[in-house]
């Protein structure tokens, strides 16, 4: 009973964009977010609106996503720290920050990517789901893939980010995500909402960011 209410319940569920101005973005290097040379996203938004319904993503996660943004606006840092020290401990993921020709890492690469990595957590919180956050999840996607690796940064790492790991950081990025969510005073359920929206908002992305792996019509 209880899963068929989850399922019944999911058929309001989906996201309406956010028709509100866009803020002015960062003049960041390679954050692209809202420009229009971006390609357009060969996903559509009924296709975005059909994802979140079968993710159970509604208007509460978005709810919880935003009051997350307060709270993580000022750790920014400290949670790249732990992320960036993840990677830099776990030798499967590092590699692909590393220069193919001195077989170390980059740490020009590292460091331009740890800046847009800043605004992605902002811009998760934020999310306005709308054409121009689409189009840029699918050119997220085309970085990680062999299409656009290493182009924005003119970098010399491995062709691509192999494919299994983009669902497979959903976990360690939310999971050292959730004490900085418990660090401002927020009740135990809100951190528990703002976590499990958190979850459903990565994954939901790193689903997008696949398109660039997926056999034409298989997406």
């Amino acid at each position: 009973m209880k899963m068929l209410k989850l399922l019944l319940a999911a058929t309001s569920l989906g996201v309406v964009a956010d028709a509100g101005a866009a803020p002015p973005r960062p003049d960041v290097p390679g954050y692209a977010l809202g420009q229009a040379t971006l390609a357009r996203a060969p996903y559509s938004m009924a296709d975005l609106t059909a994802l979140q319904k079968s993710m159970l993503f509604g208007a509460d996660d978005v709810a919880a996503l935003r009051q997350s943004k307060a709270i993580l606006a000022d750790q920014t840092e400290a949670i790249l720290d732990v992320w960036y020290g993840f990677v830099a401990s776990t030798p499967e993921l590092v590699v692909f920050f590393g220069d193919t020709r001195s077989g170390q890492p980059d740490a020009n690469y590292l460091g331009a990517v740890r800046k847009r990595f800043a605004l992605w957590i902002l811009d998760t919180a934020d999310a306005t789901y709308d054409q121009a956050w689409l189009d840029w999840q699918y050119e997220i996607g085309l970085r990680h893939n062999r299409l656009k690796k290493n182009k924005t940064d003119g970098a010399h790492g491995p062709a691509q980010v192999d494919f299994r790991y983009l669902p497979a950081l959903t976990i360690p990025i939310t999971t050292t995500l959730k004490p900085f969510l418990a660090k401002k005073g927020a009740s135990v359920a809100d951190v528990e909402r703002m976590h499990a929206a958190w979850v459903k908002a990565v994954l939901m992305q790193a689903i997008l960011w696949s398109h660039p792996y997926i056999k034409d019509g298989e997406f």
